[in-house]
């Protein structure tokens, strides 16, 4: 996956919320994960939180960073799998404006060489809400690297070629 060291990096905004029911702030180590990897690249960590699942609350969280105009990017880890309290891609469901379906095609993908036919058991998922990205990984350590390393890394690189998300994002909003 090419970048292209000639154009100018630009870095975005993020907000980061972990999705759980049995961690804690101190617990949170894919949180903590994504956090590094996040800064690391050059982008700014604006917001992170952790909610219980609970689909009112995310679908309120999500809202209120959909429409701060500082956030482009909103990522969240945990919910995304088949049990009764894993509600993430319904919160997603409630505010998206458009799927982004190859995001969780390519996840399952990537993650297959390490957890088999399991994948089959993530909704990793991601949407566009009035001009904000929001990917959905699930909560192990293992996804949440593979969701960032694999896609996001480059994806939200604005240098990658031959197209990335970051230079989309003036146009979401387009009629």
């Amino acid at each position: 996956m090419p970048i292209d060291e000639s154009r100018t990096f630009k870095p975005i905004n993020i907000a980061l919320l972990t999705v759980s029911d049995t961690r804690t702030a101190k617990e949170d180590t894919s949180g903590d994960i994504l956090a590094e990897r996040i800064e690391q690249k050059g982008h700014m960590l604006i917001y992170r939180h952790l909610l219980r699942d609970d689909k009112s609350a995310l679908v309120a969280q999500l809202h209120q960073w959909i429409d701060d105009e500082q956030v482009d990017v909103i990522i969240t880890t945990g919910g995304t799998g088949l049990t009764g309290r894993d509600i993430t891609p319904e919160a997603l469901a409630a505010v998206k404006d458009k799927d982004i379906p190859g995001f969780g095609e390519l996840f399952r993908y990537l993650s297959i060489e390490k957890i088999g036919t399991s994948t089959v058991q993530s909704r990793a998922c991601a949407v566009v809400a009035r001009g904000t990205y929001i990917f959905a990984l699930p909560g192990s350590n293992g996804a949440v690297k593979d969701g960032w390393d694999g896609i996001l890394d480059t994806q939200l690189d604005s240098r990658h070629r031959p197209c990335n998300f970051v230079e989309l994002i003036p146009r979401l909003l387009e009629k």
